[in-house]
């Protein structure tokens, strides 16, 4: 057969595979979500998320010497506060959970960039992401709050903030706050097209997060929205948003490599506690081969644009690299 292109020569070799890979991964790109409770000597298995644990404080260091032998060196923390409140007061309370796991994370790992989640969810009594107006999340009271979480995020060690509430004008808030408070190196990672997913459930049982009335969809995306996934992004950058995030992973591919094609700072993406407990349960059933799939799930969300991943896999992925099975 006279053929000149034959795409299959490229493919003949594992060197030359590897040579001309179009995705790359780096250790450096993966962040570690992570729950800290109240309480001491607490490590508290996830029933929705086999092999994910709730850590106190003083066991906290645990996950942080695993993850620095495989490499992985950042970590986003979510709190789960013993007292909860209509105001969600103990997420910008100087002595609540994340402040103070920032504090000694800090103090004994200073090799760890340390990210925080800025929501009001896991700290408030009704479980919504913003202080109540009636039944109805009150947009503009709920950036003080949030603004006042994240600076004091910061003061207690936080390298970076992440907001994940979804508040209109929220990225411009923090940033305001942050500046005034002499933080202007600070970066802000916004979860910018977070969409009302099912992806989310083990999560909320994860946080001890879900909603107590309601659900979220006045605040959170519409899934079947593209052109309005730009808008948002568009709009944290506007505000001073230095990385913009797609949030859930998996299911928004499309929307990771258009936002990456409209933005030009960083874009994350986040592998949700849906898309971790799926593979666990089905590699647990015997139907799949779990490290396969999680590897491959990671080269989609990088091939549609990621530069930063986030993932429950962040471990494991790292171990891959090193095998050279992915990077």
């Amino acid at each position: 057969m006279d053929q000149k292109n034959r795409p299959r020569r490229l493919r003949s070799n594992p060197v030359l595979r590897k040579m001309v890979r179009e995705t790359r991964m780096d250790k450096s790109s993966l962040i570690y979500p992570m729950f800290i409770i109240e309480g001491e000597n607490i490590k508290e298995e996830i029933s929705s998320m086999p092999g994910q644990y709730r850590y106190s404080i003083d066991r906290m260091g645990e996950k942080l010497e695993e993850l620095s032998d495989t490499g992985v060196s950042s970590v986003m923390f979510f709190g789960i506060p013993e007292h909860k409140d209509e105001i969600g007061s103990m997420a910008y309370a100087r002595d609540g959970i994340v402040q103070k796991a920032f504090e000694k994370a800090k103090k004994e790992y200073p090799d760890f960039y340390l990210i925080g989640d800025v929501c009001m969810c896991e700290y408030t009594s009704h479980g919504h992401c913003g202080i109540l107006c009636g039944r109805d999340v009150d947009n503009d009271k709920t950036l003080e709050y949030l603004a006042k979480t994240a600076v004091s995020q910061v003061q207690a060690g936080a390298d970076m903030v992440a907001p994940s509430d979804m508040m209109d004008g929220r990225v411009a808030a923090i940033r305001k706050a942050l500046d005034q408070n002499g933080f202007l190196h600070t970066p802000v990672m916004a979860y910018s097209a977070k969409f009302a997913s099912s992806f989310y459930g083990p999560f909320r049982d994860a946080a001890d997060s879900a909603p107590a009335f309601g659900d979220r969809k006045t605040y959170q995306m519409d899934f079947h929205n593209r052109r309005e996934a730009v808008k948002e992004a568009l709009l944290d950058v506007g505000e001073g948003a230095d990385i913009v995030m797609v949030k859930p992973a998996m299911a928004y591919a499309d929307l990771i490599c258009e936002i990456k094609e409209s933005v030009n700072i960083p874009v994350a993406a986040y592998s949700v506690s849906g898309e971790y407990a799926m593979v666990k349960a089905a590699a647990q059933a015997g139907w799949i081969e779990e490290e396969k799939i999680l590897c491959e799930m990671a080269v989609s969300a990088y091939r549609a644009g990621a530069d930063i991943y986030i993932t429950y896999f962040a471990k494991e992925l790292a171990g891959c690299m090193d095998r050279g099975v992915i990077g």
